[in-house]
Protein backbone atom coordinates (compact mmCIF):
# COMPACT_ATOMS: atom_id res chain seq x y z
CA UNK A 1 0.00 0.00 0.00
CA UNK A 2 1.99 3.47 -1.13
CA UNK A 3 1.74 5.87 1.49
CA UNK A 4 -0.42 8.27 -0.23
CA UNK A 5 -3.32 5.25 0.09
CA UNK A 6 -2.46 5.34 3.74
CA UNK A 7 -3.08 8.86 4.06
CA UNK A 8 -6.20 8.37 2.33
CA UNK A 9 -7.26 5.55 4.33
CA UNK A 10 -6.61 7.52 7.64
CA UNK A 11 -8.69 10.32 6.36
CA UNK A 12 -11.50 7.91 5.80
CA UNK A 13 -11.19 6.42 8.83
CA UNK A 14 -11.87 10.25 10.90
CA UNK A 15 -14.71 11.07 8.73
CA UNK A 16 -16.61 7.87 8.96
CA UNK A 17 -15.46 6.53 12.24
CA UNK A 18 -13.56 3.03 11.08
CA UNK A 19 -10.22 1.83 11.64
CA UNK A 20 -8.75 0.10 8.87
CA UNK A 21 -6.17 -2.48 9.20
CA UNK A 22 -3.24 -1.43 7.29
CA UNK A 23 -0.05 -2.93 8.82
CA UNK A 24 1.25 -6.34 9.90
CA UNK A 25 0.01 -7.11 12.75
CA UNK A 26 -3.44 -6.75 12.16
CA UNK A 27 -5.61 -5.31 15.07
CA UNK A 28 -9.06 -8.03 14.76
CA UNK A 29 -11.13 -5.02 16.41
CA UNK A 30 -10.56 -3.09 13.00
CA UNK A 31 -13.32 -2.07 11.17
CA UNK A 32 -11.89 -2.14 7.60
CA UNK A 33 -9.49 -4.79 5.92
CA UNK A 34 -7.55 -4.37 2.73
CA UNK A 35 -9.19 -6.42 0.08
CA UNK A 36 -6.57 -10.00 -1.28
CA UNK A 37 -4.54 -7.51 -4.37
CA UNK A 38 -4.11 -5.03 -1.11
CA UNK A 39 -2.87 -7.22 1.29
CA UNK A 40 0.53 -6.62 2.75
CA UNK A 41 3.27 -9.39 1.97
CA UNK A 42 5.63 -11.06 4.89
CA UNK A 43 8.52 -11.81 3.01
CA UNK A 44 8.90 -14.86 4.14
CA UNK A 45 5.08 -15.94 3.03
CA UNK A 46 3.83 -18.15 -0.37
CA UNK A 47 2.27 -15.86 -2.88
CA UNK A 48 -1.34 -14.58 -2.38
CA UNK A 49 -0.77 -15.31 1.49
CA UNK A 50 -2.44 -13.18 3.64
CA UNK A 51 -0.46 -14.10 7.41
CA UNK A 52 -1.56 -10.57 9.02
CA UNK A 53 -2.00 -11.69 12.45
CA UNK A 54 1.58 -12.12 13.57
CA UNK A 55 4.65 -14.74 13.32
CA UNK A 56 2.98 -16.49 16.34
CA UNK A 57 -0.22 -16.80 15.50
CA UNK A 58 -2.33 -19.98 15.14
CA UNK A 59 -6.16 -19.09 15.14
CA UNK A 60 -5.89 -16.95 11.46
CA UNK A 61 -9.28 -15.52 10.75
CA UNK A 62 -10.52 -17.30 14.04
CA UNK A 63 -8.91 -13.64 15.43
CA UNK A 64 -11.73 -11.82 13.81
CA UNK A 65 -14.52 -13.59 16.53
CA UNK A 66 -13.84 -10.78 18.90
CA UNK A 67 -15.73 -10.22 22.39
CA UNK A 68 -17.40 -7.33 20.78
CA UNK A 69 -18.38 -9.40 17.47
CA UNK A 70 -19.93 -12.54 19.63
CA UNK A 71 -22.00 -9.87 21.87
CA UNK A 72 -23.47 -8.63 18.37
CA UNK A 73 -24.13 -11.76 17.46
CA UNK A 74 -26.62 -12.51 20.07
CA UNK A 75 -28.87 -10.44 18.62
CA UNK A 76 -29.65 -12.87 16.23
CA UNK A 77 -31.17 -15.06 18.80
CA UNK A 78 -35.26 -13.81 18.56
CA UNK A 79 -36.78 -17.42 19.29
CA UNK A 80 -34.22 -19.78 21.13
CA UNK A 81 -34.80 -22.36 18.67
CA UNK A 82 -31.48 -24.63 18.94
CA UNK A 83 -30.76 -26.60 15.36
CA UNK A 84 -27.99 -29.10 15.24
CA UNK A 85 -25.73 -29.09 11.96
CA UNK A 86 -23.76 -32.65 12.69
CA UNK A 87 -25.01 -35.32 11.12
CA UNK A 88 -25.01 -38.61 13.42
CA UNK A 89 -21.12 -40.38 13.91
CA UNK A 90 -22.10 -43.00 11.35
CA UNK A 91 -23.09 -41.48 8.09
CA UNK A 92 -21.99 -41.01 5.70
CA UNK A 93 -22.57 -45.12 6.06
CA UNK A 94 -19.31 -45.46 3.91
CA UNK A 95 -17.06 -42.18 4.20
CA UNK A 96 -15.90 -41.00 0.87
CA UNK A 97 -12.33 -40.00 -0.52
CA UNK A 98 -11.35 -43.77 0.97
CA UNK A 99 -11.60 -42.83 4.60
CA UNK A 100 -11.76 -45.20 7.84
CA UNK A 101 -15.86 -46.21 8.58
CA UNK A 102 -16.50 -45.24 12.36
CA UNK A 103 -17.10 -47.98 14.77
CA UNK A 104 -18.49 -47.53 18.03
CA UNK A 105 -18.20 -50.39 20.85
CA UNK A 106 -19.93 -50.34 24.01
CA UNK A 107 -18.01 -51.61 26.69
CA UNK A 108 -19.54 -53.33 30.17
CA UNK A 109 -17.95 -51.73 33.31
CA UNK A 110 -19.79 -53.58 36.02
CA UNK A 111 -22.25 -56.51 34.73
CA UNK A 112 -25.29 -54.64 33.88
CA UNK A 113 -24.54 -51.78 36.30
CA UNK A 114 -22.24 -49.64 34.13
CA UNK A 115 -21.16 -48.99 30.19
CA UNK A 116 -18.56 -46.97 28.82
CA UNK A 117 -17.97 -46.00 25.22
CA UNK A 118 -15.18 -46.96 22.67
CA UNK A 119 -15.04 -44.53 19.30
CA UNK A 120 -12.49 -45.72 16.41
CA UNK A 121 -12.87 -42.69 13.50
CA UNK A 122 -11.33 -40.47 11.37
CA UNK A 123 -12.49 -36.92 12.11
CA UNK A 124 -12.63 -36.61 8.35
CA UNK A 125 -15.31 -38.61 7.57
CA UNK A 126 -18.72 -36.82 8.81
CA UNK A 127 -19.58 -33.87 9.85
CA UNK A 128 -16.02 -31.61 10.36
CA UNK A 129 -13.81 -28.25 10.26
CA UNK A 130 -10.67 -28.79 8.32
CA UNK A 131 -7.94 -27.72 10.06
CA UNK A 132 -4.86 -25.37 9.05
CA UNK A 133 -2.91 -28.92 9.63
CA UNK A 134 -5.10 -30.31 6.85
CA UNK A 135 -4.00 -28.79 3.57
CA UNK A 136 -0.45 -27.26 2.25
CA UNK A 137 0.01 -24.45 0.19
CA UNK A 138 0.90 -27.29 -2.72
CA UNK A 139 3.56 -25.52 -4.82
CA UNK A 140 5.84 -24.89 -1.04
CA UNK A 141 4.48 -27.66 0.55
CA UNK A 142 3.91 -24.47 3.63
CA UNK A 143 0.99 -24.78 5.31
CA UNK A 144 -0.56 -21.64 7.32
CA UNK A 145 1.70 -18.86 9.05
CA UNK A 146 4.80 -20.74 7.75
CA UNK A 147 4.05 -24.11 9.37
CA UNK A 148 5.72 -27.16 7.54
CA UNK A 149 5.16 -31.18 7.87
CA UNK A 150 8.37 -31.28 10.32
CA UNK A 151 6.13 -29.64 12.61
CA UNK A 152 3.52 -32.20 12.15
CA UNK A 153 5.02 -35.44 11.94
CA UNK A 154 8.46 -36.73 12.98
CA UNK A 155 10.96 -36.34 15.52
CA UNK A 156 10.74 -32.24 15.90
CA UNK A 157 6.99 -32.18 15.58
CA UNK A 158 5.25 -29.10 17.74
CA UNK A 159 2.10 -27.43 18.31
CA UNK A 160 2.43 -25.23 15.10
CA UNK A 161 -1.20 -24.79 13.90
CA UNK A 162 -2.49 -27.52 16.28
CA UNK A 163 -6.20 -27.82 16.43
CA UNK A 164 -5.93 -27.48 20.21
CA UNK A 165 -5.69 -23.59 19.80
CA UNK A 166 -9.28 -23.12 18.51
CA UNK A 167 -10.32 -25.07 21.91
CA UNK A 168 -8.33 -22.87 24.22
CA UNK A 169 -9.70 -19.52 21.90
CA UNK A 170 -13.43 -20.81 22.50
CA UNK A 171 -14.15 -22.18 19.58
CA UNK A 172 -16.22 -20.70 16.80
CA UNK A 173 -18.78 -18.08 17.87
CA UNK A 174 -20.17 -16.09 16.11
CA UNK A 175 -23.32 -14.92 13.08
CA UNK A 176 -23.77 -17.68 10.25
CA UNK A 177 -25.02 -16.72 7.01
CA UNK A 178 -26.32 -19.53 5.06
CA UNK A 179 -26.94 -19.63 1.40
CA UNK A 180 -29.47 -22.24 -0.04
CA UNK A 181 -28.09 -22.65 -3.06
CA UNK A 182 -30.17 -25.63 -3.77
CA UNK A 183 -32.78 -24.29 -3.05
CA UNK A 184 -32.63 -21.46 -5.62
CA UNK A 185 -31.42 -23.83 -8.00
CA UNK A 186 -34.87 -26.00 -7.87
CA UNK A 187 -36.80 -22.22 -7.66
CA UNK A 188 -34.71 -21.50 -11.16
CA UNK A 189 -35.15 -24.88 -12.98
CA UNK A 190 -31.05 -25.27 -12.68
CA UNK A 191 -30.56 -29.48 -12.48
CA UNK A 192 -27.34 -30.93 -11.31
CA UNK A 193 -26.29 -33.80 -9.54
CA UNK A 194 -24.32 -33.58 -6.02
CA UNK A 195 -22.58 -36.42 -7.17
CA UNK A 196 -20.21 -35.23 -9.47
CA UNK A 197 -18.31 -31.62 -10.17
CA UNK A 198 -20.76 -29.12 -10.63
CA UNK A 199 -19.25 -25.75 -10.07
CA UNK A 200 -21.36 -22.89 -8.21
CA UNK A 201 -19.56 -19.06 -9.24
CA UNK A 202 -19.45 -16.51 -7.59
CA UNK A 203 -22.42 -14.92 -9.93
CA UNK A 204 -25.28 -17.82 -9.01
CA UNK A 205 -24.16 -17.38 -5.21
CA UNK A 206 -24.94 -13.37 -5.59
CA UNK A 207 -28.44 -14.49 -7.22
CA UNK A 208 -29.28 -16.75 -4.60
CA UNK A 209 -28.30 -14.12 -1.97
CA UNK A 210 -30.43 -11.77 -4.08
CA UNK A 211 -33.40 -13.99 -4.35
CA UNK A 212 -33.02 -14.51 -0.30
CA UNK A 213 -32.72 -10.83 0.13
CA UNK A 214 -29.13 -10.56 1.12
CA UNK A 215 -26.40 -8.33 -0.71
CA UNK A 216 -23.50 -10.81 -0.53
CA UNK A 217 -21.30 -8.30 -1.18
CA UNK A 218 -19.02 -7.23 2.34
CA UNK A 219 -20.09 -4.68 4.01
CA UNK A 220 -17.07 -2.60 3.11
CA UNK A 221 -18.09 -2.38 -0.31
CA UNK A 222 -22.31 -2.02 0.58
CA UNK A 223 -23.16 -5.67 1.11
CA UNK A 224 -24.52 -6.78 3.86
CA UNK A 225 -21.65 -9.44 4.96
CA UNK A 226 -19.94 -8.63 8.43
CA UNK A 227 -16.44 -9.34 9.26
CA UNK A 228 -16.41 -12.38 11.22
CA UNK A 229 -19.53 -14.02 9.87
CA UNK A 230 -19.61 -17.54 9.30
CA UNK A 231 -20.76 -18.57 5.58
CA UNK A 232 -22.80 -21.74 5.40
CA UNK A 233 -23.72 -22.81 1.57
CA UNK A 234 -26.02 -25.61 1.19
CA UNK A 235 -25.55 -27.22 -2.20
CA UNK A 236 -27.59 -30.57 -1.64
CA UNK A 237 -25.59 -32.75 -0.96
CA UNK A 238 -26.74 -34.49 2.54
CA UNK A 239 -30.19 -34.46 1.04
CA UNK A 240 -29.02 -36.03 -2.04
CA UNK A 241 -27.01 -38.61 -0.03
CA UNK A 242 -30.25 -39.36 2.04
CA UNK A 243 -32.33 -39.94 -1.01
CA UNK A 244 -29.74 -42.78 -2.49
CA UNK A 245 -31.88 -46.04 -2.14
CA UNK A 246 -29.68 -48.87 -0.57
CA UNK A 247 -26.22 -49.17 1.01
CA UNK A 248 -25.14 -51.13 -1.45
CA UNK A 249 -25.73 -47.90 -4.18
CA UNK A 250 -23.57 -45.55 -2.10
CA UNK A 251 -21.20 -47.55 -1.92
CA UNK A 252 -20.37 -47.33 -5.47
CA UNK A 253 -20.40 -43.78 -5.16
CA UNK A 254 -18.43 -43.48 -1.89
CA UNK A 255 -15.65 -45.83 -2.94
CA UNK A 256 -14.69 -44.39 -6.35
CA UNK A 257 -11.16 -44.39 -6.79
CA UNK A 258 -9.46 -41.49 -5.48
CA UNK A 259 -6.52 -39.86 -6.96
CA UNK A 260 -4.42 -36.20 -6.59
CA UNK A 261 -4.98 -34.32 -9.00
CA UNK A 262 -7.48 -34.08 -12.16
CA UNK A 263 -7.85 -37.62 -12.69
CA UNK A 264 -9.42 -37.93 -9.08
CA UNK A 265 -13.05 -40.24 -9.64
CA UNK A 266 -14.67 -38.55 -6.22
CA UNK A 267 -16.60 -35.89 -7.84
CA UNK A 268 -18.45 -33.22 -5.64
CA UNK A 269 -20.73 -30.13 -6.41
CA UNK A 270 -19.17 -27.27 -4.62
CA UNK A 271 -17.74 -23.56 -5.35
CA UNK A 272 -15.77 -22.65 -8.29
CA UNK A 273 -12.30 -22.00 -8.56
CA UNK A 274 -12.03 -18.73 -10.00
CA UNK A 275 -10.62 -15.22 -9.28
CA UNK A 276 -14.21 -13.87 -8.80
CA UNK A 277 -14.89 -16.27 -5.81
CA UNK A 278 -11.64 -15.92 -4.41
CA UNK A 279 -12.18 -12.21 -4.32
CA UNK A 280 -15.74 -12.66 -2.56
CA UNK A 281 -14.04 -14.79 -0.02
CA UNK A 282 -11.22 -13.12 0.52
CA UNK A 283 -12.37 -9.76 1.07
CA UNK A 284 -15.57 -10.38 3.09
CA UNK A 285 -12.93 -11.44 5.67
CA UNK A 286 -15.41 -14.56 6.83
CA UNK A 287 -14.30 -16.08 10.29
CA UNK A 288 -15.02 -19.37 8.69
CA UNK A 289 -16.60 -20.91 5.74
CA UNK A 290 -19.12 -24.22 5.44
CA UNK A 291 -21.10 -26.39 3.07
CA UNK A 292 -22.79 -29.84 3.02
CA UNK A 293 -20.85 -31.15 0.29
CA UNK A 294 -17.61 -33.30 1.02
CA UNK A 295 -15.53 -30.52 0.31
CA UNK A 296 -16.71 -27.20 0.03
CA UNK A 297 -15.45 -26.39 -2.99
CA UNK A 298 -16.32 -28.40 -6.50
CA UNK A 299 -14.16 -31.66 -6.38
CA UNK A 300 -11.94 -31.89 -8.36
CA UNK A 301 -10.57 -29.14 -9.44
CA UNK A 302 -10.44 -27.37 -12.98
CA UNK A 303 -8.03 -24.84 -12.32
CA UNK A 304 -4.19 -25.20 -10.67
CA UNK A 305 -4.89 -24.67 -7.49
CA UNK A 306 -7.67 -25.66 -4.72
CA UNK A 307 -9.43 -23.24 -2.79
CA UNK A 308 -8.18 -25.35 0.29
CA UNK A 309 -4.81 -24.02 -0.44
CA UNK A 310 -6.25 -20.55 -0.31
CA UNK A 311 -8.52 -20.98 2.81
CA UNK A 312 -6.48 -22.63 4.71
CA UNK A 313 -2.82 -22.49 3.92
CA UNK A 314 -2.58 -19.07 2.52
CA UNK A 315 -5.83 -17.23 4.67
CA UNK A 316 -6.20 -19.08 8.17
CA UNK A 317 -9.52 -19.71 7.23
CA UNK A 318 -11.05 -23.17 8.73
CA UNK A 319 -13.86 -24.97 5.87
CA UNK A 320 -16.34 -27.00 7.16
CA UNK A 321 -17.74 -30.32 5.41
CA UNK A 322 -20.84 -32.35 5.29
CA UNK A 323 -23.29 -30.14 7.26
CA UNK A 324 -26.40 -31.46 8.36
CA UNK A 325 -28.18 -27.93 6.90
CA UNK A 326 -31.41 -29.96 5.85
CA UNK A 327 -33.71 -28.20 8.96
CA UNK A 328 -32.31 -25.19 9.22
CA UNK A 329 -32.52 -24.69 5.75
CA UNK A 330 -36.70 -25.04 6.27
CA UNK A 331 -37.08 -23.00 9.32
CA UNK A 332 -34.85 -20.45 7.19
CA UNK A 333 -37.54 -20.63 4.66
CA UNK A 334 -40.28 -20.73 6.96
CA UNK A 335 -39.32 -17.48 9.00
CA UNK A 336 -37.56 -15.55 6.04
CA UNK A 337 -34.40 -15.19 7.89
CA UNK A 338 -30.87 -16.50 6.94
CA UNK A 339 -28.92 -15.20 9.43
CA UNK A 340 -28.65 -17.02 13.29
CA UNK A 341 -25.86 -17.69 16.14
CA UNK A 342 -23.46 -20.16 15.82
CA UNK A 343 -21.87 -21.65 18.51
CA UNK A 344 -19.04 -25.12 17.38
CA UNK A 345 -16.69 -26.84 20.05
CA UNK A 346 -13.71 -28.22 18.08
CA UNK A 347 -12.28 -30.88 20.10
CA UNK A 348 -9.14 -30.01 22.57
CA UNK A 349 -6.65 -32.63 20.61
CA UNK A 350 -2.77 -31.35 21.01
CA UNK A 351 -1.65 -32.09 17.62
CA UNK A 352 -4.94 -32.16 16.34
CA UNK A 353 -5.78 -31.84 12.14
CA UNK A 354 -9.60 -32.03 12.37
CA UNK A 355 -12.44 -31.84 14.29
CA UNK A 356 -16.25 -32.56 14.58
CA UNK A 357 -17.95 -29.26 14.02
CA UNK A 358 -20.05 -30.01 17.45
CA UNK A 359 -22.17 -27.17 15.75
CA UNK A 360 -25.81 -25.28 16.95
CA UNK A 361 -27.42 -22.93 14.70
CA UNK A 362 -29.71 -20.47 17.43
CA UNK A 363 -32.29 -18.75 16.15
Amino acid sequence: MSNAQARLNQAKDILTFNKTATSIPFDPNCTRFPSRNDVPRRADAPPGAAWVWGEDDQLGRLNLMTPARVKAAAAEIKTGEKISLNLPLNEPEVPVFLRETFKHEIKEMAEGRAFDDLYTLNTQSGTQWDGFRHVSHVPTRTFYNNTHAKDIIGPDANLKDSLHHWSEHGGLVGRGVLLDYRAYANKKGIQYDSFVAHRIPYEELYLCGKDQGIDIRPQAQGGDIKVGDILFIRSGFVEQYRGVKSSDDWAKIALRPHAVGRDDQQAWAGVAQEDKMLDWLHDCYFAAVAGDSPAFEAWPSNREYYLHEYLLALWGCPIGEMLDLEKLSKRCHETNRWTFFITSSPNNVPGGVSTHANAIAIL
